[in-house]
């Protein structure tokens, strides 16, 4: 039986926490300990764990087998360079880097060293994402020509070290890459057209606090993604998010409400006919095109059931690891969702359409 994973992880701030918090009693795991440049975010590491003094120490320690780097952005470059010159594997946070120049140098330094290297995007594990790719595989909606992913927070403003540009903050950076990522891998094999891009500067004065991309693939896919942080709105207080999957072909429609999916598969037992000419009176006024369907006309089916969960990361990563299969998010397709977000960037910086593969 193989042994524990040895993991340390640099950086103790939330994603550090969360970290800790999954992998203290993982199986197949032992967690080792923790380092960060704030002594005082290494107070409340669990009973057992090394607080280590410097990154050095921790990259030193014998008793590590992978680290995980899960420091501001804008530190990923140097510490994934600096473990994989110790000779540690290695998972980073999302983004992995800045920009496609400093991933190629992380690159250089992994192969140079002959280490494992992989990118935390967790979110490849979101239930609500997972229905919806469970529908649009399915095939069940016939040729799918749209599909939207967003997410919109109430008054949500940013916080922390991603309030600066110069630390990588920002919500392209922080939620964008997930969304991005996620639609790039609902059918990884299409080739991304173009991009066009609005991203704005709402309530924040350094970072985007408001996106909305479309994405055109050569599958005759549009995709829209979409995320604000300033949509304000009177919800229950423990819902401060709305988070949405809208998925259209030519033989139905399916929405996922929610990061655990609400939601349904919408058909018609038969498409309208010609009326000719007649209108219908609605609250919006008269109408031929918009009317109400038919008493019986539209039906719904439930969406599939989807068990997935973000622990389900680490299990590919151990099997990975130890060489029983690949990992789930391989090194290529983050250094397509990063030059993807460099083409986001340029749009919204032209308002011009960005040709991309």
């Amino acid at each position: 039986m193989a042994q524990d994973i040895r993991i340390a992880i640099v950086g103790h701030g939330f994603m550090g926490h969360e970290h800790e918090k999954m992998l203290y009693d993982f199986p197949g795991i032992r967690l080792v300990g923790f380092s960060d440049k704030d002594p005082a975010q290494l107070e409340d590491v669990k009973e057992g764990l090394k607080r280590y003094q410097s990154n050095e120490e921790l990259f030193a320690d014998p008793e590590v087998d992978v680290v995980i780097i899960a420091a501001n952005n804008n530190q990923h470059r140097d510490l994934v360079i600096q473990a994989a010159n110790a000779g540690k594997n290695i998972i980073c946070e999302k983004p992995v880097a800045m920009s496609l120049q400093e991933l190629e140098e992380m690159e250089e330094a992994v192969k140079r060293n002959g280490v494992k290297f992989t990118v935390h995007q967790q979110r490849r594990f979101d239930p609500d994402f997972r229905t919806a790719k469970a529908v649009y595989d399915s095939g069940t909606l016939g040729e799918v020509y749209a599909i939207k992913n967003q997410l919109y927070g109430f008054n949500g403003n940013m916080h922390d070290w991603h309030v600066f540009v110069e630390e990588g903050g920002g919500m392209l950076y922080d939620w964008g890459v997930h969304l991005l990522d996620q639609v790039c891998f609902m059918f990884p094999g299409a080739k991304l057209k173009s991009v066009f891009a609005d991203i704005r500067n709402v309530i924040n004065d350094e970072v985007d606090d408001y996106f909305n991309i479309m994405l055109r693939f050569d599958n005759q896919v549009t995709a829209t993604v979409e995320l604000g942080t300033y949509y304000l709105a009177d919800k229950v207080q423990d819902k401060w998010f709305e988070r949405h999957w809208f998925v259209a072909g030519n033989k139905g429609t399916a929405y996922v409400d929610g990061f655990f999916p609400e939601g349904k598969i919408v058909r018609t037992t038969h498409l309208l006919t010609n009326v000719g000419g007649k209108r219908t009176m609605t609250a919006a006024g008269p109408t031929r095109s918009f009317g109400p369907a038919p008493e019986g006309t539209i039906v719904t089916e439930p969406l599939p059931e989807v068990h997935t969960e973000h622990r389900n990361y680490f299990e590919n990563y151990i099997r990975a690891y130890y060489g029983e299969e690949e990992f789930y998010v391989k090194i290529p397709e983050v250094k397509r969702v990063l030059k993807l977000m460099d083409a986001v960037r340029e749009s919204g910086r032209t308002g011009k359409s960005i040709d991309f593969e």
